[in-house]
């Protein structure tokens, strides 16, 4: 899809699959053909302490997003908000297709090896709402405990909150969170995440520290 590069954070950049820098005078693409930028971030994995800056991919599902038909807000106010906690490195906004969100969630875990990986969209009741199913076939272990606070937060603003099939879960290093597609859904939903999010990656990542409240 063609995209706006104003919507992007400054310092940030999205390359073609072939390593091309998209300047902020070219429109360029971020459907399948958006990449990982490694100068954003190191890649190396390892133990990381809380406070620690973190490899972050942030993944749109939206077939209107894909074909260019709507800007994704979502998309950046998710970069936005986890600017404290990380580097966003990879960022695709992608058609609501369970083949091809499992091959980038794959992708962007086992050979990006992003820390954490932000989804939004496609987790409702719609018939091409597929992120969850999506989701299920790539992690390796879930952890219900995000996916219920999101919820348990919702519901004290709206009883839809109840509709929300969003997954969280691991797969191998990386921690994956759906989150909704809405731009206050997004704002909602993460706020609740973030005072838990440094802590949770560090604990991935093999930090030795007791886990005191």
């Amino acid at each position: 899809m063609s995209y706006p590069l104003r919507h992007l954070l400054p310092g940030r950049r999205l390359c073609h699959a072939q390593g091309g820098d998209l300047r902020s005078r070219d429109q360029g693409r971020t459907g399948a053909t958006g990449r990982c930028d490694y100068r954003a971030a190191g890649r190396r994995r390892g133990v990381k302490a809380v406070g620690a800056r973190y490899r972050i991919g942030v993944l749109t599902l939206s077939d209107k997003g894909a074909r260019g038909e709507r800007i994704d807000e979502s998309g950046h106010i998710l970069r936005a908000m986890v600017d404290t906690l990380g580097e966003v490195v990879c960022y695709q906004v992608i058609a609501d297709e369970v083949a091809e969100i499992v091959r980038v969630l794959r992708d962007w875990s086992d050979v990006e090896g992003l820390d954490l990986i932000l989804t939004t969209g496609g987790t409702g009741l719609s018939p091409r709402d597929v992120t969850p199913e999506a989701t299920r076939v790539v992690i390796d272990r879930e952890v219900p405990g995000m996916a219920e606070a999101m919820r348990q937060a919702s519901l004290a603003k709206t009883p839809h909150a109840m509709l929300s099939r969003a997954v969280t879960g691991l797969r191998g290093a990386t921690l994956i969170i759906n989150l909704p597609g809405s731009p206050r859904g997004v704002r909602e939903n993460l706020a609740v995440l973030l005072p838990a999010l440094p802590h949770a990656l560090a604990k991935l990542k093999g930090d030795p520290a007791d886990c005191a409240r």
